[in-house]
């Protein structure tokens, strides 16, 4: 009962902050992400110095200090005005939301639909990809697969939230029949895959010359289903509107090993993302403890 009650008031000024954000004009909701952006980038330590420590570890031979510290700000800039952004643009008219959003690839998603084999969409904490479900769905109908928010109040609000963008949720704990189910009925499915899980979750790959803990999942129902793989990224666009980009279904040569396939799999995604996060690198999720999870062979400690 004190759970739930310390949930509900944690719940409550988040709420009326997003009621909030539903009735401003899309300026001044920008405008205040992105004051959110700045205020956690000056206060969070923690967050702000894990950001520099990832951002050096992957492109540290390409970027100087100055450029790391402008993009790891950059990055807090962008996620603070995206979070906002895209609650604003949930809760908009579709007819009206569309105006500032836009697709290239779509005759990909097409193509998958019409196959009927449905299709393995997978994309990245880059640029807003919670938006690009309002370009998808028209296309084909999606589903989401997502960790559920520790506090039930604040996943109602995003469960809503995908909901009016079009999006079914699977919950990324025993969800494996329902996506099935999905795939089997032509369906998309979304899944990111590049963030950290647990060594017993976990295959092991090569993101940006370090080993890095990836879920298996999007390669496990490639394998058992042979659904397309759909690389697919949402960026801003100097206009302020989001520009979401299909890429052609992926080809990976594959043995006839399952584990060896598996990771195969796994890798060739990882490479499309991390080829993106290099042309963007500000518009990634730094902040998140990628390399957390180490190798078997390797000591329990994150890299330096």
């Amino acid at each position: 009962m004190i759970k739930k009650c310390v949930a509900f008031l944690t719940y409550l000024p988040a709420a009326l902050l997003l009621g909030l954000i539903r009735l401003l004009p899309r300026t001044i909701v920008r405008s205040m992400g992105k004051a959110l952006g700045w205020a956690v980038y000056r206060m969070d330590n923690k967050h702000r110095l894990l950001a520099e420590s990832n951002l050096k570890a992957a492109l540290g031979d390409l970027l100087n200090a100055d450029e790391v510290t402008a993009t790891v700000r950059k990055a807090f800039l962008h996620f603070g005005t995206g979070f906002f952004d895209v609650f604003h643009l949930a809760w908009m008219p579709p007819r009206k939301r569309c105006r500032f959003l836009q697709i290239k690839g779509g005759e990909f998603l097409q193509a998958a639909y019409a196959s009927g084999k449905g299709a393995l969409i997978f994309t990245a904490h880059f640029g807003l990809w919670e938006i690009a479900q309002a370009l998808i769905n028209p296309i084909i109908p999606m589903h989401v697969v997502a960790r559920p928010l520790d506090n039930p109040y604040l996943e109602n609000q995003l469960l809503r939230m995908r909901a009016r963008l079009g999006s079914a949720v699977i919950s990324k704990f025993q969800g494996g029949r329902e996506i099935l189910r999905a795939l089997n009925s032509g369906e998309a499915v979304g899944i990111l895959i590049d963030q950290n899980v647990q060594i017993h979750e976990a295959v092991f790959v090569d993101f940006f010359g370090i080993p890095a803990a990836t879920t298996p999942s999007l390669a496990l129902f490639h394998l058992r289903t042979g659904a397309p793989l759909i690389p697919l990224f949402c960026l801003p666009t100097p206009e302020k509107n989001y520009r979401l980009e299909v890429l052609p279904p992926l080809q990976v040569e594959l043995t006839g090993d399952r584990r060896a396939d598996t990771i195969r799999v796994t890798q060739a995604c990882t490479r499309i993302i991390e080829d993106q996060i290099r042309r963007s690198p500000e518009h990634w999720f730094w902040f998140h403890n990628r390399w957390k999870t180490r190798p078997p062979d390797e000591q329990n400690n994150p890299p330096s």
